[in-house]
């Protein structure tokens, strides 16, 4: 299975458009967000925060990107092509997710340099790596979100519903702004969203304690259930395609 990771790491890493708009993207937000008009009491912790959630916010896109090249692989006829190699169908899903969390990192790396070199956040050594690493490795649920609609989906119509996935993750799961400034009922479903209990593994590495237990185990059914949206929807993809 290693041969086929390390081809869709490379193939996603030489997507010149990726590079640009999956990396930059996050990081303009980022400073944008925390330049204009936010030099009062409270800055330098928006700051911190808005980093969390934006490498967050950057991490969420990476990982669900990889649908649309999954489904275009999908009309290509590559599906075709892995149905007669030894790779059962939770063996090409959980390749296509482990590729797909690599191309992850560059995009949440982005932000924290931004935030360590731009806006001057300053944490422990070890602070940065625990909040590195569980932003990278907590974007799995997504990573199997994306390639479920790949495998489901037309390409057109995989790119669509990820956007608006993305956009819908982002704003309730307070990504973007924090949950407090939205109406109760909104707070109420965001705080069980899965975009939001993956910026809270990063929130609480900045905040030097470990992530709670309902957060992991919130994330951890997110993880089992996009799971096996991934796997039923290679299955169903072999059949018709």
């Amino acid at each position: 299975m290693l041969p086929y990771i390390v081809l869709e790491i490379r193939r996603t890493l030489r997507d010149g458009f990726f590079m640009i708009f999956g990396i930059g993207m996050p990081v303009l937000m980022y400073l944008l967000f925390t330049n204009l008009g936010a030099d009062g009491d409270g800055a330098a912790e928006w700051k911190v925060m808005s980093m969390v959630g934006m490498a967050a916010y950057g991490a969420l896109g990476a990982a669900m990107s990889i649908g649309t090249g999954v489904a275009s692989d999908k009309s290509l006829g590559w599906l075709q092509q892995l149905r007669i190699t030894p790779l059962d169908p939770s063996r090409v899903v959980a390749g296509r997710a482990i590729s797909g969390s690599v191309t992850v990192l560059p995009t949440v790396l982005a932000v924290l340099l931004a935030g360590a070199l731009v806006n001057g956040v300053r944490l422990e050594a070890g602070q940065w790596i625990s909040l590195t690493l569980l932003l990278w490795i907590g974007a799995l649920p997504f990573t199997l979100l994306g390639i479920g609609n790949g495998y489901r989906l037309t390409p057109q119509a995989t790119g669509v519903v990820n956007v608006a996935a993305l956009m819908g993750f982002a704003i309730v799961g307070g990504l973007w702004f924090p949950l407090s400034l939205f109406p109760s009922w909104v707070r109420s479903i965001g705080a069980y969203t899965p975009a939001h209990r993956f910026a809270d593994l990063g929130w609480a590495a900045t905040g030097g304690h470990a992530p709670s237990a309902g957060t992991i185990a919130v994330l951890a059914g997110w993880l089992l259930l996009f799971g096996a949206y991934a796997v039923v929807s290679y299955r169903r993809s072999a059949r018709t395609a």
